[in-house]
C-alpha cells in the first residue's frame, strides 16, 4: 500500500486549493447571504453557478467516477484528498459537480442504465444542466433493513406502476432535480428477500409524484438542496426505466452505496480538518482567567486528540479507497463499514470540542461549527446506521473463528 499522492493528484490538488483560497473562502458570507435574502429560498444558489464555469475552466470538474472516461480519470484513492477538500466548505463540491446525491446517482447510471438513459439522464447530469435525486427510506418502516422497504412497482404492459411513500429523498428540492431512482418492490413474495427490489427512473414531472414536504434536519432546512418526504401515487413509467432488470434493485444498492459512504467519509475529514482549525484560532485567540484557551490542559489535550483522530480516519479511509480499487466494491465492504462508522463519529467528537473552546458562539451560525455538527451527526444515520455497519463487521469478524460448515451441514440447512 502507497498512499503517497501522485503527480497528476498533486496538481490537482494545488489548483484545487488555489482555487478555494481565490473563490471559495472569500464566497462563504456570499453563499449564505444570497440564501437568506432570497425571496425563494429553493432556488439555485448565484455564486454557485457563477463560480461552475470557472471551476471548468481550471479543469476542476467531475472529479469523481473512477474508471471512466466521462470523469478526471481518477481511482477512488486519487480522488479521496480532492474530496477531503471540498468537505471543508459543505456547499463547495457543487461548484465542481461533485455533490451528492448526483455522483451516486451519476456512477448507478453509468454503471447500470442502458446507453439511452445515458443519453437523456447522464449526459446533463455531468454538464450540471440538471439535478437528481435518490428516493429509498420510508417513514413506515425500519429502512436500515432495505428488504423492509414497501414501496410497489407493479408491472401493467409497457409501463410500471409505482405506489408509496417515501422520506429524506435529498436533492428534490432542486428545481433542477429532474430524475429520481426510486427502489421498491418488484416481486414482495419472491422467497429470496434480496431479489424482491428494483430501482426505476422516474422523471421529475410524472404525473402522480407529489413532494408532501421538506424535512429540516437540527433546524436546517438545507435549501435548496433539501429532503423530502415523496407520495408516489399510481406513477406511471414506460418499463425502459427499469435499471438492470427486475429483482436487481439490491445488487445496484450495493454498487451505488460503497462509493457515496466513501465520499461522505472524505468530505467528513475535510469537515473535521477546517473545525480542528477554528478551534485552534480560536483558543489563541480567546483569554479565560488571565490566560489563552490553548495554554489550557484540557483544550490542549483535545487539540492533541482531534490530531490523532483526524489522522486516524484518513488512513482507513486511504486504506479503503485502495481496497476498492484493488479488489473492487464488494471485496471491499469490510473496509468500506468501518470507515463508515469511524469517519462521523471522529467528525461529531471534533466538531464537538470546537464548539467547546467557541463558547456560546459555537452554538450559533455565526462560526458555521453548528452547521457543521449537523453534518457529521446526520452522517451517522445516512446510508446506513452505525449499528447496521457494527453488526455486520461483527459478523464478519465472527466468521474468522467459526467451524467450517460441510456439506450436509450447509444441504440440511
Amino acid at each position: 500500500m502507497d498512499f503517497a499522492y501522485t503527480e497528476k493528484v498533486e496538481q490537482l490538488r494545488a489548483r484545487l486549493l488555489a482555487f478555494f483560497d481565490d473563490h471559495i473562502y472569500p464566497n462563504e458570507h456570499t453563499y449564505h447571504h444570497q440564501i437568506d435574502a432570497a425571496p425563494d429560498r429553493w432556488q439555485p444558489v448565484p455564486i454557485i453557478e457563477e463560480l461552475k464555469p470557472k471551476a471548468r475552466a481550471a479543469g476542476l470538474w467531475n472529479l469523481f467516477l473512477p474508471e471512466s472516461d466521462l470523469g478526471a480519470g481518477l481511482t477512488n484513492l486519487e480522488y479521496a484528498p480532492l474530496a477531503e477538500i471540498m468537505g471543508r466548505v459543505p456547499w463547495s463540491s457543487e461548484v465542481f459537480n461533485c455533490s451528492a446525491p448526483d455522483t451516486g446517482n451519476m456512477e448507478t447510471i453509468h454503471r447500470y442504465g442502458t446507453e439511452a438513459h445515458k443519453q437523456r439522464w447522464l449526459a446533463p447530469l455531468l454538464e450540471g444542466e440538471i439535478r437528481s435525486c435518490f428516493s429509498m427510506t420510508e417513514p413506515e418502516v425500519a429502512s436500515s433493513d432495505a428488504t423492509n422497504i414497501q414501496t410497489r412497482i407493479t408491472r401493467d404492459g409497457d409501463h410500471y406502476v409505482i405506489n408509496g411513500r417515501k422520506w429524506w429523498s435529498s436533492g428534490a428540492g432542486d428545481p433542477r432535480c429532474a430524475i429520481f431512482i426510486v427502489m421498491g418492490k418488484t416481486a414482495p413474495d419472491s422467497p429470496d428477500k434480496y431479489r424482491q427490489q428494483s430501482m426505476i427512473l422516474v422523471p421529475r414531472e410524472t404525473p402522480g409524484l407529489q413532494i408532501k414536504r421538506m424535512l429540516p434536519v437540527f433546524g436546517f432546512d438545507d435549501a435548496p438542496h433539501g429532503h423530502a418526504e415523496i407520495v408516489f401515487d399510481n406513477v406511471r413509467v414506460p418499463v425502459e426505466n427499469i435499471l438492470l432488470g427486475e429483482g436487481r434493485g439490491f445488487e445496484i444498492a450495493q454498487g451505488r452505496l460503497g462509493p457515496g459512504r466513501i465520499h461522505h467519509c472524505m468530505r467528513a475529514i475535510g469537515l473535521a480538518e477546517r473545525s480542528l482549525e477554528f478551534m485552534c484560532k480560536r483558543s489563541l485567540e480567546r483569554k479565560p482567567f488571565g490566560k489563552p484557551l490553548a495554554e489550557q490542559g484540557v483544550t490542549i489535550e483535545r487539540i492533541a486528540k482531534s490530531r490523532i483522530l483526524i489522522d486516524q480516519a484518513r488512513l482507513l479511509t486511504l486504506h479503503a479507497a485502495w481496497r476498492m480499487d484493488t479488489v473492487g466494491n464488494k471485496e471491499a465492504r469490510k473496509e468500506i463499514a468501518e470507515i463508515k462508522v469511524a469517519a462521523p463519529e471522529m467528525a461529531c467528537q471534533v466538531v464537538d470540542w470546537a464548539i467547546q473552546a467557541h463558547g456560546a458562539g459555537g452554538v450559533t451560525e455565526d462560526f458555521q461549527l453548528a452547521y457543521f455538527y449537523k453534518i457529521a451527526r446526520t452522517l451517522r444515520i445516512v446510508d446506513g446506521p452505525d449499528e447496521v455497519h457494527r453488526f455486520q463487521l461483527g459478523r464478519m469478524e465472527l466468521a474468522k473463528y467459526k467451524p467450517a460448515r460441510t456439506e450436509a451441514a450447509r444441504a440440511a440447512e
